[in-house]
């Protein structure tokens, strides 16, 4: 089916509901995945419009997850209205002011800490309510994480760079693999949003001192390590921050809620996590380009690999890994950006 089919059914069935009286129906945006979102309003007041196909969306996880979230005071946005046979949804309306433009705009430190003080709350969501009654979360194990590395592996290195590695080298990616699912499984494990960053967070409100932190895109959400989301927000694959201020950030986030471990341990468990999951966006970055079209994830791969370089380089088990990818990986990368413009139409 068309998205103009897809966009003209959902209307449909919003003028179907007893309670709206759509205007001003309008696109605001998509994302990585294959989620559409429309505003539109009602008797002047705002409402989201998702279109989330049931083939490719998780909306049963996404409508169990959003009162389980509220449930322990995380600010999601409450689901009005859903079909998921037909993978509709009427969300509240969380506005137009984006955390990733007002950390730019503001005062960093300030929205940073209100971010990273929901993360105790979404940690202790481990278990949601489906038809089957409570169920947990799925585990964030080793078999996943097979998975995600497979991203890198295949997807970037495999079919974007098409690079031919010696079986010494995919020896090398192998071990760093390994070893980083070592330290990922062994650290305790919580409720993880998974996607935790810049742009899935919203200010709600219109004053600063009153402004509250919204979440949204957390249908993935899983049993993984305590430091995952902390990871997703302060090394964002979309911002890159100075050292000394993800250091101070990650610091007080320990203490606050962490100081039963050492700061040594879990500013490695950190830094091990780190690793994984750019490692896993890179990979992920590829596909959507390959596989989806979306061609415009491919300028934040160098950023993700330079992640890689930058952070594994401190992380004795991941050196030959870091030199691969700075002599090989990233190069290739940057060659293949510089080929794709020279290409592109003037």
């Amino acid at each position: 089916m068309t998205l103009a089919a897809r966009e003209t059914q959902l209307q449909a069935w919003l003028q179907s509901l007893p309670h709206y009286e759509p205007e001003q129906f309008h696109m605001i945006s998509g994302d990585a995945s294959f989620r559409r979102y429309f505003r539109f309003s009602h008797q002047g007041k705002s409402y989201i419009a998702v279109d989330a196909p049931p083939a490719t969306e998780k909306n049963q996880e996404f409508v169990a997850l959003s009162s389980a979230y509220k449930a322990v005071g995380v600010n999601v946005p409450e689901v009005l209205d859903a079909d998921l046979v037909q993978g509709f949804m009427v969300l509240a309306d969380f506005g137009d002011q984006l955390f990733s433009l007002q950390i730019q705009q503001g005062d960093a430190v300030l929205w940073y800490q209100r971010a990273l003080d929901e993360l105790p709350k979404i940690q202790q969501v481990k278990q949601i309510h489906n038809n089957e009654g409570l169920i947990e979360l799925p585990a964030f194990d080793r078999d996943f994480l097979v998975t995600e590395y497979a991203l890198f592996n295949d997807w970037l290195l495999k079919q974007y760079l098409d690079l031919s590695l010696t079986a010494a080298q995919w020896q090398v990616i192998h071990d760093c693999q390994t070893f980083l699912t070592q330290v990922f499984v062994a650290q305790p494990q919580a409720g993880v949003h998974r996607d935790y960053h810049s742009r899935n967070l919203m200010i709600c409100g219109d004053k600063e001192a009153e402004s509250a932190i919204g979440v949204i895109d957390f249908q993935d959400a899983m049993i993984g390590p305590i430091t995952y989301d902390a990871v997703s927000l302060l090394r964002d694959c979309y911002v890159v921050w100075p050292n000394e201020f993800v250091q101070q950030q990650l610091q007080r986030l320990h203490q606050q809620n962490y100081a039963q471990h050492s700061w040594q341990d879990f500013r490695f468990w950190f830094d091990c996590v780190g690793m994984q999951r750019h490692i896993k966006a890179s990979g992920i970055f590829s596909r959507l380009c390959l596989r989806d079209g979306k061609s415009g994830y491919l300028n934040d791969i160098p950023r993700t690999l330079q992640y890689l370089i930058t952070v594994g380089s401190t992380i004795p088990e991941c050196q030959a890994f870091v030199e691969l990818v700075a002599e090989i990986v990233l190069p290739a990368m940057e060659n293949k950006l510089t080929g794709n413009a020279a290409q592109a139409p003037a």
